[in-house]
């Protein structure tokens, strides 16, 4: 099974490490059977990693699911690190619109979209993306993620209700210690965790990584 379909497949929960900024770091997860990293080339995050230091990713093709993580930014940038075999998918991480969405539909491109999520209703125009997958996580205005907190699952719940066939991604405050109840409260396709599974902001912690995997019985 392709990477992308086993991460997305609602079958069992994936677990995705967000905020990956070393190499060795990456193929640590890669070696624990970690189904995805997040590169994020948001140039304000705490765990940026600037395009011409990312060339190693090319060298993960195959081994994990690598995932760029972009906020509001144009889609040359993007859609380059496709092409250079640098990714395999485009998460829109900021305030960007189904329109903005488009080229990505149009390229054949997979993308997620990620949403902050304070309300139900904040979830409103989600399916209009015709995204891959949609990335719930807790709202955060100009911080757009990684913050380490938590939102209400209920708000999941009722999307994935609505929205029975869009697979859903649970991000925000995830961590060892309520990993499995996440799991089992929410059934998402994937778990994803920044914080939750580092010594500092894009320094991985591969024993909180082992416990995620523990919690999800991998």
């Amino acid at each position: 099974m392709p990477l992308l379909s086993r991460f997305l497949d609602p079958s069992s929960v994936s677990l995705k490490i967000c905020g990956v900024t070393t190499q060795d770091d990456a193929e640590r997860l890669a070696e624990l059977g970690v189904d995805a990293l997040g590169v994020n080339f948001w140039l304000p995050s705490k765990r940026h990693l600037a395009p011409a230091k990312a060339t190693w990713l090319r060298h993960l093709e195959g081994s994990i699911l690598r995932v760029g993580v972009f906020v509001n930014e144009a889609p040359q940038l993007p859609l380059r690190l496709m092409a250079d075999g640098l990714l395999d998918v485009v998460q829109l991480h900021g305030d960007e619109t189904p329109e903005d969405a488009k080229i990505y539909r149009e390229k054949g491109v997979p993308f997620i979209k990620g949403i902050g999520v304070k309300t139900i209703a904040d979830l409103e125009h989600a399916a209009e993306f015709q995204a891959n997958a949609i990335l719930l996580d807790a709202h955060a205005p100009g911080v757009y993620g990684g913050t380490g907190e938590t939102f209400d699952w209920h708000a999941a719940l009722d999307f994935k209700s609505r929205h029975p066939s869009i697979p859903i991604i649970l991000a925000g405050g995830i961590t060892p210690e309520n990993a499995a109840l996440a799991a089992s409260a929410v059934h998402p396709c994937a778990l994803d965790v920044a914080s939750g599974a580092e010594i500092s902001p894009g320094i991985k912690d591969f024993g909180k990584v082992s416990a995620l995997l523990a919690a999800l019985n991998r």
